[in-house]
């Protein structure tokens, strides 16, 4: 099975200009800003967080990984990016 990965290697390596947004943050405005802008560009969204700002304790943030989860994919369904993307 191909993922986006697969396909963005591909046109990589086929000299196109290619990449992902990646997003290092729990702040809910730079989540929706990457939402956003992945939304409209048509394109993948990569979003991480560190284990200061989430953790198995509830890091700075006070959210666990199933908490930080759950608020990227709520973010993304309210403006409508799907969550294969």
């Amino acid at each position: 099975m191909r993922g986006p990965l697969d396909d963005l290697v591909r046109r990589q390596k086929s000299g196109e200009p290619s990449g992902i947004a990646s997003v290092c943050s729990a702040h809910p405005l730079v989540i929706e800003a990457a939402v956003l802008q992945a939304r409209d560009s048509g394109g993948y969204l990569l979003v991480e967080a560190t284990s200061n700002q989430v953790d198995q304790y509830g890091g700075y943030t006070g959210m666990r990984p199933d908490d930080f989860r759950s608020l990227v994919l709520d973010i993304a369904a309210r403006h409508d990016l799907p969550q294969d993307r």
